[in-house]
């Protein structure tokens, strides 16, 4: 079937809302405190273009905000199914390896004015943990001296100060702090920590060698 006039124009004006999320993204990944007129500049558009698709900066943010949380979500869903330990281990390494990414606009997403539009976002991702760690503690290997809806809520709130609270300064800041943090309050011993990360690492560096042969 042909498109027509309108059809295209649609379609052009999904495409063009597409490559400003993922402009606006980049930016404020670089300066969170980035404008509109910068934003627009870097998009190629200007600034009455940017206003076609969105009313004011806030309005802009909460749409990156809700652009970034899809990708979250797909790392969640991404996760093969595992141990709870395993699949606790690998969902924290790639979050935090995504939030390192887009570290300023991830910290602004986590800020208590959009807590509650990131959080609803975000409901695909926390949905997944909040079953890691049910199966964890049915099987053992999470603690189970608090509940699940509790300790799920403490692993969010450590994930959340680790990203808002970062400083790309600090080199103790790697992706086994996170790692470190989330399986110590899954109820892990810090040498039960060590011991597992030590074998993640030996994991990937076999499987590394045997793809490069």
């Amino acid at each position: 079937m042909a498109h027509t006039p309108a059809h295209t124009l649609r379609r052009d004006a999904v495409r063009n809302r597409d490559e400003l999320l993922a402009c606006a993204q980049r930016e404020i990944a670089r300066d969170p405190r980035a404008s509109l007129a910068t934003i627009a500049q870097a998009a190629g558009l200007t600034r009455r273009a940017l206003y076609g698709h969105f009313s004011d900066r806030d309005a802009l943010v909460r749409a990156v905000i809700e652009r970034g949380a899809e990708r979250f979500n797909a790392i969640a869903n991404g996760i093969a199914a595992a141990e709870p330990l395993d699949e606790l281990t690998e969902l924290t390494t790639r979050l935090w390896h995504e939030a390192s990414l887009v570290h300023a606009s991830a910290a602004i997403a986590l800020e208590e004015r959009y807590l509650s539009l990131t959080a609803a976002s975000l409901a695909p991702l926390r949905a997944r943990l909040a079953a890691i760690v049910e199966d964890g503690q049915r099987t053992g290997q999470i603690r189970g001296d608090i509940s699940a809806a509790t300790l799920t809520r403490l692993i969010e709130e450590t994930a959340r100060t680790l990203i808002v609270r970062w400083d790309q300064q600090d080199a103790e800041v790697t992706a086994q702090l996170p790692v470190r943090a989330v399986l110590s309050i899954a109820g892990l011993s810090w040498q039960d920590v060590e011991a597992r990360l030590a074998s993640t690492s030996t994991s990937a560096a076999t499987k590394g060698a045997s793809g490069a042969r």
